[in-house]
């Protein structure tokens, strides 16, 4: 017997099987033989991961859904682990991180950006001259630091063009670490300082274009054939090179750089301006009488930290310097 244009014997007489007829579960997979992995770098969807010294390409699982994974992540890992070309493994946890650096494209931007996480140390890196310093650009990175709970690094390039004195002495007073560098003239290729202050650490290495931070990782990785570009002579900016961020060893093994693409705004948005105080201990001890909602910003009412510089308790250049750093959070101006 047919009904219209089909018989009975014909598949497409069968009713489909309706949508969600299948019983949920609460249940997950455990992943008990999911393995360790270390993300290096993030391209389009696809993770460059590390494990066991070899480079494996992997994809997120579904069920992180829009968790993001970045740069620095430890993340547990199913699949095909080999490592051989077209092999595919799955990313389906992210271990909880220690630190994370954030980003937001403008102040108003509401969207946080993980720029990189399990970092402990911040290198900020400008030049000293093509292109000219950018200290608000500075300050913004440093309280980007502070409020990730990562140690900051003030490294300053081309300093065979110009004297480094000029631009230390605006940083000196909030006690922010600093090693000078020059890959050309009298002393070039010497990073013996740089290095003792990246053994045994996670750096990220932040700055914007031209400030010559891929030539400094070539230096430091000779393998590491990181693309490097030039300042235009007309802007005085330099072109992006880097195009993600990307986690490398020190030669031997003590230690790990993450090169990110040169920067051009720093958005703050996600920064407390009165979390930025604890990361200056001596100076939040001296705000403990301060009038509630005293942010500690310049012109405060009776504002603990100036009560602490009449009485000469407080250094008049730290506290102003602390101020700046609280200002540039506001600042779009950089």
């Amino acid at each position: 017997m047919t009904t219209g244009r089909y018989s009975e014997h014909d598949h497409e007489h069968y009713e489909r099987p309706r949508r969600r007829t299948r019983p949920r579960t609460k249940d997950r997979p455990s992943y008990d033989d999911a393995v360790l992995a270390l993300v290096v770098t993030v391209d389009r969807g696809r993770f460059t991961l590390l494990y066991e010294g070899r480079r494996v390409m992997a994809m997120k699982s579904r069920p992180l859904g829009r968790k993001g994974v970045v740069v620095g992540d430890h993340v547990r890992v199913v699949g095909d682990m080999s490592g051989v070309d077209g092999s595919l493994a799955r990313i389906v946890e992210v271990v909880p991180r220690t630190t994370t650096l954030r980003r937001t494209a403008d102040d108003d931007d509401p969207v946080e950006r993980v720029i990189v996480s399990n970092a402990d140390q911040l290198v900020v890196v400008t030049a000293l001259a093509d292109p000219e310093p950018r200290p608000r650009l500075i300050d913004r990175a440093l309280v980007a630091a502070y409020d990730a709970g990562m140690a900051p690094l003030l490294c300053l390039t081309k300093a065979d063009l110009a004297d480094p004195e000029v631009l230390l002495s605006t940083y000196r007073s909030l006690g922010v670490p600093w090693v000078v560098t020059q890959l050309r003239g009298e002393g070039a290729g010497d990073l013996s300082d740089l290095l003792d202050k990246l053994r045994g650490r996670t750096s990220v290495f932040v700055g914007h274009s031209g400030v010559g931070k891929s030539t400094l990782v070539n230096a430091l990785i000779p393998d590491a054939h990181r693309e490097v570009g030039i300042v235009n002579a007309v802007t005085g900016r330099g072109r992006h090179t880097s195009t993600s961020a990307y986690l490398l060893e020190l030669p031997g093994g003590d230690g790990w750089i993450i090169d990110t693409p040169g920067i051009r705004s720093f958005g703050l948005a996600h920064v407390d301006p009165d979390q930025l105080i604890g990361a200056f201990p001596d100076l939040d001890e001296m705000t403990e009488d301060c009038p509630r909602g005293c942010s500690h910003g310049t012109g405060e009412p009776e504002c603990g930290l100036d009560e602490a510089v009449a009485a000469g308790q407080a250094d008049p250049d730290r506290v102003e310097s602390f101020r700046r750093l609280l200002a540039a959070r506001s600042v779009d101006d950089y």
